[in-house]
């Protein structure tokens, strides 16, 4: 089952036969008092340096949430994807909890998005599916409602079902089209809450056979050393099939390690892609040394 992105001119293909999506999570506000501060006075000079690093150290998709207190943010989300799809050709995921914002961001983004996110709640559904329907995007589900985030997996895959049947039953969208987050929590706050995470993911794909995605960093917050606890999470995560993630793609310890797993369950032909990233990443460390070495001699 694969699930299409595009730009004018890039498509990414999120599939469990295929690598792993690397979605890069860096363009967002969210603790970042200096960016938030910038996006108030106009400055989107962050957002472009973003864009650069993300993509240099190897993002697939470049998730956009521009939610910033006291600014119009259905505005300021859709300057940002203009800035964006005018300094990369990466398609885009459109995050924000403002369904006006989302129809904002639809209406001039070009290409196939997807839409971050729509939960299980009724009247979330019906404000979101059907603007994920008019605008031909795909979109990301998680499966809690307005009682609770569930703790357990049978109720998360009771919400899963149901996310499902309403959005292709109800409002037409094609399954291959709903991603689902299975719901990464803090391993600080329950030893055990990553191992519901790994149990929902190995579910969902028995049941359902859908895409999935996380927010990988949630899993490590609060917790030391959090790249070494992300780079360990999702290759674990890849084995039980999930299928991308909402990611530090500018940690090159976490893509490594993403690469790698792609690497040994078949998901890079013939190594082709590690091969390469590895000569890549000697031939830059080799034009450094001699970038040093050329002034020295200079001198002598």
């Amino acid at each position: 089952m694969h699930t299409t992105l595009s730009s004018p001119t890039r498509q990414v293909t999120i599939g469990h036969d295929q690598p792993f999506c690397i979605i890069g999570e860096r363009i967002n506000p969210t603790g970042r008092r200096i960016f938030q501060e910038q996006l108030r006075a106009g400055d989107l000079s962050a957002i472009e340096r973003d864009v650069v690093t993300q993509v240099e150290q190897g993002a697939m998709v470049l998730d956009v949430n521009m939610g910033v207190p006291l600014t119009d943010e259905p505005e300021l989300l859709q300057k940002a994807i203009r800035l964006i799809q005018s300094r990369t050709d990466l398609p885009i995921c459109i995050d924000s909890s403002v369904v006006e914002a989302l129809e904002a961001g639809l209406e001039v983004y070009e290409g196939r998005a997807l839409v971050n996110s729509v939960t299980a709640e009724d009247d979330r559904m019906a404000a979101i599916l059907p603007l994920v329907k008019r605008y031909g995007a795909a979109v990301i589900a998680l499966p809690n409602d307005h009682d609770e985030i569930p703790m357990e997996a049978d109720k998360r895959l009771v919400l899963t079902k149901k996310i499902l049947d309403t959005a292709v039953d109800t409002y037409g969208l094609a399954i291959e089209d709903i991603v689902i987050d299975p719901l990464a929590m803090p391993i600080g706050a329950d030893p055990n809450i990553v191992n519901v995470a790994y149990e929902t993911m190995h579910r969902i794909r028995d049941e359902f056979g859908v895409n999935m995605t996380v927010g990988a960093s949630n899993v490590s917050f609060g917790m030391p050393g959090r790249h070494t606890i992300n780079a360990t999470f999702l290759p674990m995560a890849m084995t039980v099939r999930l299928s991308s993630a909402i990611m530090d793609a500018r940690t090159p310890q976490i893509v490594e390690a993403v690469k790698a797993a792609d690497l040994l369950l078949g998901h890079d032909e013939w190594g082709m892609s590690w091969i390469s990233a590895h000569r890549a990443k000697l031939a830059a460390a080799k034009a450094a040394e001699e970038a040093v070495a050329v002034p020295v001699a200079s001198a002598q």
